[in-house]
């Protein structure tokens, strides 16, 4: 049996970096420096917490598990359908997908067009090319490692390195004030929370099966050298990722020093710089960073959904999946990336606690197997706590109810699902000793 030799981790490593890092991991980094100026490292350690630690940890959970079906199985069989299928679409065709092209478009077309420039047009051109090379590459999952490990993802750390470097050369202004009362008063917290929006936690949920595709296509066939293989290359990715966080989040609060207020726009922030630093070859540059991320997440997204769904409904041919996913990115694509982001926010705040706390118990599983109500406990309470939340951030609660949930330690700084999930957790505990199963 063959096994992963360095060389390979390091292209495997390479290939999970380049499906995680897109259009919110280059976005929300220079965001959090620029409005987090002189606080910019401490909330860099939160969001390093949950877009860096809680993904690698996630790759690892769902290895060792045997799947994400397997994790969320332990709740409820039910469970583990639904809430794996509501993954993938929100990592998928219904958000994450469509945002590497809107973000991409915003970065690589408008720029770089006149005033008059028809860009509703455009956007639809620019996503139909962009979509249709995705696929193009999706359509082989087993040759991802070669073509983005090998090809793109190194081209992509080069111009992030000459961009970084250009900012150390000529570093325009120091870091300045914070721009926000949290990143003010709870700058490690805000940071955290920031890393929701790039995703990666739930990403890692489901990227898994695309890299245990590439370690059996490169011939690792044994099944525990693939739950290895899978585990390094989270580690590898993990270590990149906390790397090229650090440069954006340093060349963000530059940028924010520079142009005190001019935006907290992530992409707006390395514009306002690089523009700066570059002029016109910088604003390319900046494109091109952009637009080769976005689309290494992009294949990656369609080939882990597609995958999925096809051994979910396999009259439907993994082909014809990473189509339709396309076709409907596509058509979600065009409504924008402010509405996009938008719709994000709370859909993301509904599921990324509940990923946390699954990933959080499977490192407990040792302890925790003869406690089968652990798993429904915590995720029943979690979950609940994290949709009131977010019907109150929605202003979709009664005022009294939602005054009761501000009553909770860290509902102000937005975990307050915290002590619900703990208090699940202890009651599962406590039920499965009164309830013991055979």
């Amino acid at each position: 049996m063959k096994k992963q030799d360095g060389k390979q981790l390091l292209l495997v490593g390479f290939t999970l970096f380049s499906m995680f890092f897109g259009a919110g991991n280059l976005i929300f980094p220079p965001g959090l420096g620029a409005q987090a100026g002189i606080h910019t490292w401490p909330a860099m350690a939160g969001m390093a917490i949950s877009a860096v630690g809680l993904p690698v940890l996630g790759v690892v959970a769902v290895a060792r598990s045997g799947g994400l079906d397997a994790l969320g199985g332990r709740v409820h069989p039910m469970f583990a359908r639904v809430f794996t299928v509501a993954a993938y679409l929100a990592i998928g065709p219904c958000l994450a997908i469509p945002r590497t092209a809107s973000t991409s478009f915003e970065m690589a077309v408008p720029p770089f067009a006149g005033p008059d420039a028809p860009l509703e047009l455009l956007r639809l051109l620019f996503s139909l090319a962009f979509f249709t090379g995705a696929l193009l590459v999706a359509l082989r999952p087993e040759k991802l490692t070669d073509r983005l490990g090998k090809v793109l993802c190194p081209i992509l750390i080069a111009l992030i390195v000459v961009t970084f470097v250009g900012c150390l050369l000529n570093p325009l202004e120091g870091y300045g004030p914070p721009q926000t009362a949290s990143y003010e008063t709870h700058p490690v917290i805000a940071g955290f929370l920031a890393g929701y929006q790039t995703m990666d936690t739930i990403a890692a949920l489901v990227f898994g099966i695309v890299i245990a595709l590439n370690l059996r296509a490169r011939g690792v066939q044994d099944e525990r050298d693939v739950v290895r293989g899978t585990i390094r290359a989270g580690w590898v990715a993990g270590a990149m990722l906390l790397a090229v966080y650090s440069m954006l989040a340093h060349v963000g609060a530059l940028s924010g020093g520079a142009f005190p207020g001019a935006s907290t726009n992530g992409a707006v922030v390395l514009t306002n710089l690089v523009s700066a630093l570059f002029g016109v070859p910088g604003s390319l540059l900046l494109a091109a960073i952009f637009l080769i991320a976005c689309f290494n997440v992009c294949v990656g997204l369609i080939s882990s959904c597609a995958e999925y769904f096809s051994g979910l409904w396999p009259r439907l041919p993994y082909r014809a999946w990473a189509a339709l996913f396309a076709a409907v990115s596509l058509l979600i694509a065009n409504a924008g990336l402010d509405q996009i982001l938008r719709v994000s926010v709370p859909v993301l705040s509904i599921l990324y606690p509940v990923a946390i706390v699954l990933i959080a118990l499977s490192f407990f599983q040792r302890w925790l197997c003869g406690l089968r109500l652990v798993y429904p406990a915590a995720v029943l309470f979690t979950g609940a706590a994290s949709i009131l939340y977010t019907l109150r951030d929605l202003k979709l609660l009664p005022a009294g109810l939602g005054d009761v949930l501000g009553l909770l330690p860290l509902a102000a700084q937005g975990l307050g699902w915290l002590l619900p999930a703990l208090a699940g957790t202890l009651l599962g505990v406590a039920l499965s000793r009164l309830r013991p199963t055979s």
